[in-house]
C-alpha cells in the first residue's frame, strides 16, 4: 500500500495513491489485506478521522458527521459525572484503536478503564495482548462499521452502542454478548433513559447546559 496523506479540507471526495479526502458522512470500502490495514493504521497514527476497520478482506474508512462527535462528547461527560457521583476513579480514551495480536482492531468512539485504570496510567498506546481490556466501550452506530460481534475477541465487559437516540447495552458473558436494559457499571442509574434524554437535551439547549442540568440532578 502506498503512503497515504490525510487532507480532509475539501468538500468533495478525492482518492489518489497519496491522498484521501473524506467529507463528513463518507464511507469507503475497498479490497485489502491485513498487512494493508496495519500499514494504514500506522499512516493514520493518532488521528480520529477517518475511522478504519478491516472485515472480510476489505478495508472500511469512515468520516463521521459533526453530530457524531457531539453525541460521544455528551455521553462521555455523562459517564464521567456518574462515575464521580459513585466516587470512582477512571482513565478514558476517545477515540482509540484497540487491537489484540494480529486480530483486526476496533475503534470505539470512547472507552473507560475503571477497575483496572491504574494498569494503563501513562500509556500512550494500548495493546490488548498485554493490557487489560477497558471496562466500558462506547460506539455511535454507523452502518457497515458497527457490529457487537466484532468486540468478542476483546472481551470488553460492557459495550454501549448509541443508535438513533436509543442506547443499547451489551454485557460480555461466556464468549458472547447479550443485550440488557441495565448497566453493571451504573446499577443504580436508569442509564438508557439518562443517555437518551440528555443527548437530546444537549441538541436543544447546548452540551454544557445539559451537563449542568444533570449534575444538578445528581446533587439533589
Amino acid at each position: 500500500m502506498c503512503s497515504i496523506k490525510l487532507n480532509l479540507k475539501t468538500m468533495l471526495p478525492t482518492i489518489t495513491p497519496d491522498t484521501i479526502d473524506l467529507p463528513a458522512g463518507t464511507i469507503l470500502k475497498f479490497p485489502g489485506t491485513l498487512a494493508d490495514y496495519e500499514h494504514l493504521l500506522k499512516q493514520v497514527g493518532d488521528r480520529s478521522i477517518p475511522r478504519i476497520r478491516f472485515r472480510d478482506n476489505h478495508i472500511l474508512l469512515m468520516s463521521p458527521f459533526p453530530e457524531h462527535a457531539n453525541e460521544i462528547d455528551v455521553i462521555s461527560n455523562l459517564i464521567k459525572a456518574m462515575l464521580g457521583y459513585q466516587g470512582e476513579d477512571w482513565q478514558s480514551f476517545h477515540p482509540v484503536t484497540l487491537k489484540y495480536g494480529k486480530i483486526p482492531g476496533l475503534e470505539p468512539d470512547a472507552c473507560f478503564y475503571i477497575e483496572n485504570y491504574q494498569a494503563i496510567l501513562g500509556k500512550r498506546k494500548l495493546d490488548m495482548s498485554i493490557d487489560p481490556p477497558p471496562d466500558l466501550a462506547i460506539e455511535i452506530y454507523v452502518a457497515s462499521l458497527t457490529n457487537i460481534e466484532n468486540y468478542i475477541s476483546l472481551a470488553i465487559p460492557e459495550v454501549w452502542i448509541y443508535k438513533t437516540n436509543e442506547l443499547h447495552i451489551y454485557h460480555f458473558t461466556e464468549n458472547h454478548y447479550i443485550e440488557t436494559n441495565n448497566s453493571f457499571i451504573f446499577p443504580d442509574f436508569p442509564v438508557k433513559e439518562i443517555i437518551s434524554y440528555y443527548v437530546d437535551r444537549a441538541w436543544q439547549v447546548g452540551s454544557s447546559v445539559a451537563l449542568r442540568d444533570f449534575n444538578q440532578t445528581l446533587s439533589h
